[in-house]
């Protein structure tokens, strides 16, 4: 008899529902600063966004973001942006 696979799932970091990793897109903090991680296996802390345009827009608007996760998207705005159009 065959087990069902699990699926890994991870919390958005905006909209703070529980999705599958695939659905996300993953933000890292590491030593060479912020990143988007497309492949999920880069080193470094990191957050999950939904590839919503509304969750991208409150993360970037959310001063909180900062305080808890210790780094900013500014740096990546641009990046992540011209993921959701895809």
């Amino acid at each position: 008899m065959k087990t069902a696979k699990k699926i890994p799932e991870r919390m958005c970091v905006s909209c703070r529902e529980m999705k599958p990793k695939a659905e996300l897109i993953r933000i890292v903090n590491s030593l060479e600063g912020v990143k988007v991680d497309l492949t999920g296996k880069m080193n470094g802390r990191g957050v999950y966004l939904c590839k919503s345009e509304e969750c991208v827009r409150k993360a970037l608007k959310n001063k909180g973001f900062v305080k808890q996760n210790g780094f900013s998207l500014e740096e990546v705005a641009t990046q992540l942006e011209s993921l959701i159009e895809r």
